[in-house]
């Protein structure tokens, strides 16, 4: 896959989920059962997280290769630590969010 058909296949997820949260903001100001809702959100949250995994496993390359990194072994790391941040974005919500 080029970089343009990757970035071409984010910005169409992105825009679906640009309708997700529209169709979202409708359904609440409808006042539309909370769970139909709620499927919703996990809907659209599930999208956010497939674009994720596919900036990761498609554009790691191209995010990393502006940065200054010394060794192969310091590029591992960066990846490593952008993958960490970006997973323990979607782990578990507490009730408090």
């Amino acid at each position: 896959m080029s970089k343009d058909d990757s970035m071409e296949a984010i910005l169409r997820r992105l825009h679906r989920v640009e309708g997700q949260i529209r169709g979202i903001i409708r359904m609440i100001q409808e006042e539309k059962n909370c769970e139909d809702v709620l499927t919703q959100v996990a809907a659209a949250r599930s999208a956010m997280d497939r674009i994720g995994i596919h900036i990761i496993t498609h554009r790691m390359r191209e995010c990393l290769k502006d940065k200054p990194i010394s060794s192969t072994e310091d590029a591992i790391g960066e990846a490593i630590d952008v993958f960490l941040r970006f997973s323990s974005s979607i782990g578990p919500v507490s009730p408090e969010e």
